[in-house]
This record gives C-alpha cells, sequence and structure tokens, in this order.
C-alpha cells in the first residue's frame, strides 16, 4: 500500500455532509431489501420426500427428523473432496460455514440450521470438529441428487414442515450464502472493503486479492491457522 492510498481529509461538517448523503442510499437499500425479503415470502414452494436418508451421529436418519422438531429448517451443503486431507478442503465452504456459531436465537424463531456435507459422514464429522463447529452435521451422500436437484456445487437451503411433509421454499449460491459471512459485511464497511480486484475502488486501493481472496491463506482455509495454532 502507498501513502497516496488514503481518502481525502476533509472537516467534520464537510464529512457528515457526505456522510449523510449516502444514508439516503443505504436506507433505500435496506427498504428494497425488505422488499424483496417480502417476494421471498410469497414464494410458492415445492415438495421433498420427508423420508430421504441422511447419515447422522447414530447412523441414518430421516429428513424430516432434521428439522428436530421445529417447522423450519436451514441447511448448507458443504462440499467435501473425499478421502483429501484437512489442506485441501473446500475454503470456501469452510469460510461462510465456520462463521456460524450461534443457534440459540435460530431455535428460539422455531429454525433449525444444519450443515448438509456432501462427503461421508464419520470422515466429514471429524473435519467439523477440528474447527470447533457444533452445529448438526449430516451426510447427505444417499440423498444428495434428490436435494441438489441438480444445482450447487453448494447450496444455501430453506425447508419449512408441516406434520410429516417437507417442503422447500428457497435456495441461493454463488453470492447468494455471503449472508451466512458477517467478515464481509464487516470488511465492506472499512475503507479498503474486502481488497479483492473485483471491487470497484479508487485508484491505488490495495486490492491484492482476487475473488474469495480471504478464504485461503497459506495454502489452507483461513479458519484452519488458528486451530492449528492452538494444537487441535
Amino acid at each position: 500500500m502507498t501513502n497516496d492510498a488514503l481518502p481525502p481529509v476533509v472537516d467534520r461538517a464537510t464529512w457528515q455532509a457526505e456522510r449523510d448523503a449516502l444514508l439516503d442510499r443505504e436506507k433505500a437499500h435496506t427498504r428494497e431489501g425488505d422488499a424483496i425479503a417480502a417476494a421471498r415470502r410469497r414464494l410458492p414452494m415445492v415438495e421433498v420426500d420427508p423420508e430421504l436418508s441422511l447419515t447422522g451421529p447414530d447412523g441414518p436418519v430421516r429428513l424430516v427428523d432434521v428439522f428436530e422438531g421445529r417447522t423450519r429448517l436451514i441447511a448448507y451443503f458443504h462440499m467435501w473432496h473425499t478421502g483429501k486431507p484437512a489442506a485441501e478442503q473446500c475454503e470456501g465452504c469452510t469460510f461462510y460455514n465456520s462463521q456460524i456459531r450461534e443457534l440459540s436465537y435460530l431455535h428460539a424463531s422455531d429454525v433449525t440450521y444444519a450443515t448438509f456435507c456432501q462427503g461421508p459422514y464419520a470422515e466429514s464429522v471429524r473435519y467439523r470438529d477440528f474447527l470447533g463447529l457444533d452445529m448438526p452435521w449430516y451426510s447427505v451422500l444417499d440423498s444428495a441428487d434428490e436435494l441438489l436437484a441438480g444445482r450447487g456445487p453448494f447450496l444455501l437451503a430453506s425447508y419449512l414442515r408441516t406434520g410429516e411433509r417437507v417442503f422447500e421454499t428457497y435456495a441461493t449460491s454463488g453470492r447468494g450464502v455471503e449472508v451466512m459471512a458477517p467478515s464481509y459485511g464487516l470488511l465492506d464497511l472499512t475503507v479498503y472493503g474486502r481488497q479483492e480486484n473485483w471491487e470497484d475502488s479508487p485508484e491505488g486501493w490495495p486490492q491484492p486479492f482476487g475473488a474469495g481472496g480471504l478464504e485461503r491463506t497459506g495454502g489452507r482455509p483461513t479458519a484452519q491457522w488458528s486451530r492449528l495454532e492452538s494444537r487441535r
């Protein structure tokens, strides 16, 4: 970073005027987000076989039972490279899924969150434990074709349970899964943003990363380093 990679310095009144102008745009963005969420709540839904088999800590489990008695389920489809060491696992899925921590607020809203890993249970759950995650973790090897329905390779999906019936109500992939990563939202508030080379930044702003540059550091998914340092 050069010394020129700095915003202009102004007095507080000038800064506040510029900030207020941006705030008007931010409020419009928030209101549009509310409108999109309202449209999302009005989407139709598609029925999913509630008997689809997943594998959990106690062996095979039905999809309907993954709800843990709640009416809604959010599931992230975690990619998996079977037989590969931790350093070669998906940095993107690690980046997003490792930022999902406190689940009590979802539970209080009658929502279960779970990881649907696309690899074997016994192998992949060791990765969850290595990362220190505590969300429910299932293998969907036996039902991935039906659940993904040609989508992927990763997916964030929302389901509704009514009695013993299960419906998919929403799904997103690509940048749609950024809702899982508060790190991105916080970085977007800083002067240099994510420092990824696709961003629209002033000339000279540091942009050493390509898209997803934060996800891998030193040849490993970034979140692994703190675990290795703690001898996990």
